[in-house]
């Protein structure tokens, strides 16, 4: 068993930058790989990006490539999404998710945090 939670979400202006962070606790949560997803009004949940457990492999959306990058603090048991550049179409409520193993968080992760929210201004 796995619990997540977000934060640092926030209201920016166009080209800012936030950082979000998940705490995670339980267990199981040694060993599995995680990821963000976002979900915007009426739109479906997207993926973002996601890590493995040993941050050897990352994996991102087209959307933010470039833009965001992902990362994980094991010794904290914390999962970090910088986001650079910022622009409205980013507005949405992230979170952030794990599963035993990187294919498993972008197809069929098993454990989902509350969200945090992102409002990109023009």
């Amino acid at each position: 068993q796995v619990q997540l939670v977000e934060s640092g979400g926030g209201l920016v202006q166009a080209g800012g930058s936030l950082r979000l962070s998940c705490a995670a606790s339980g267990r199981t949560s040694s060993g599995y790989a995680m990821g963000w997803f976002s979900q915007a009004p009426g739109k479906e949940r997207e993926f973002v990006a996601a890590i493995s457990w040993g941050s050897s492999t990352t994996q991102y959306a087209d959307s933010v490539k470039g833009r965001f990058t992902i990362s994980r603090d094991n010794a904290k048991n914390t999962l970090y999404l910088q986001m650079n550049s910022l622009k409205p179409e980013d507005t949405a409520v992230y979170y952030c998710a794990a599963a035993p193993n990187l294919a498993l968080v972008v197809h069929q992760a098993l454990y989902w945090g509350q969200g945090t929210q992102v409002t990109v201004s023009s």
